[in-house]
């Protein structure tokens, strides 16, 4: 049995699902149309009853939502769409100071966990740099409590960090970026030397990209001067069955309905 899952940072879901031009009819169509079972959404940046009514054309078509919004409107907000009703939701993961930011939600399916994280963006320094670091720590742990359970597990989002010189055009110019930090690749590597793999970038191999977020200013969409910041990492289990990975890129760049693209992981 193949289970998909794909990760979507929609850049604000109300205007993710908006009708743009004759050719550009949004999100929605994208979600009638895929076979994913599992999508995992990030940055909705909506109260749960706006969430509900931007997503109704595809909950009336079967689709199931649980979401977890943030305390301050109009920032972050995860969910997750899924083709039948999870066994159980959990909203963040117990963290005292980020539970509240919309940032982190968990669902079970069977014996499936799957998870939709955006993760802070961060600074190069003051209080958003401690503000990631702080939320690094903390999920860390959590992620190592999550690795030891006895299940299938997928964490998809944002994680607003590229892993590697691979994951990002420009490398040498963003050293001192955030999202590539020398501080926050490490974190990212001593996940993979935990036990989580990046499935995509295993399947993918050593190649650039393929990216999956492209600012919208100037001509960086056009000539694919992106970041791979959007990916699954999966205990062993269920990496092992990673079969296929993909990036859904836009045809063009007046054809996007967010910065980001959907990133999908077929699982057999």
């Amino acid at each position: 049995m193949t289970t998909i899952v794909t990760t979507i940072n929609a850049n604000g879901i109300r205007a993710a699902v908006k009708e743009r031009s004759e050719r550009n009819l949004g999100l929605l169509p994208w979600l009638r149309d895929t076979d994913t079972d599992h999508v995992l959404l990030q940055e909705t940046r909506a109260t749960e009853e706006q969430t509900f009514d931007a997503l109704a054309p595809a909950l009336a078509d079967g689709w199931h939502l649980c979401m977890s919004e943030a305390a301050i409107k109009g920032h972050s907000g995860v969910a997750i769409l899924s083709r039948t009703e999870p066994d159980k939701v959990r909203r963040g993961f117990g963290s005292d100071e980020f539970d509240t930011t919309g940032r982190y939600l968990e669902a079970d399916f069977g014996d499936l966990t799957v998870a939709s994280l955006y993760l802070p963006k961060g600074a190069a320094d003051g209080p958003k740099r401690d503000e990631k670091f702080r939320f690094l720590d903390e999920f860390a742990a959590h992620l190592g409590t999550l690795a030891r359970k006895r299940r299938d597990v997928v964490v998809g989002g944002d994680w607003n960090i590229a892993p590697t010189e691979l994951d990002l055009k420009n490398a040498k110019g963003n050293v001192k970026n955030p999202g590539f930090l020398p501080e926050e690749r490490a974190w990212v590597a001593d996940l993979l030397d935990s036990g989580w793999n990046d499935v995509a970038r295993e399947l993918a191999g050593d190649v650039a990209g393929p990216y999956s977020w492209w600012s919208w200013r100037g001509k960086a969409f056009d000539n694919d001067a992106g970041w791979r910041i959007d990916y699954q990492l999966a205990n062993k289990r269920m990496a092992a069955k990673a079969t296929k990975s993909y990036v859904h890129r836009a045809d063009a760049y007046d054809l996007r309905w967010s910065d980001h693209a959907p990133v999908t992981v077929e699982y057999s």
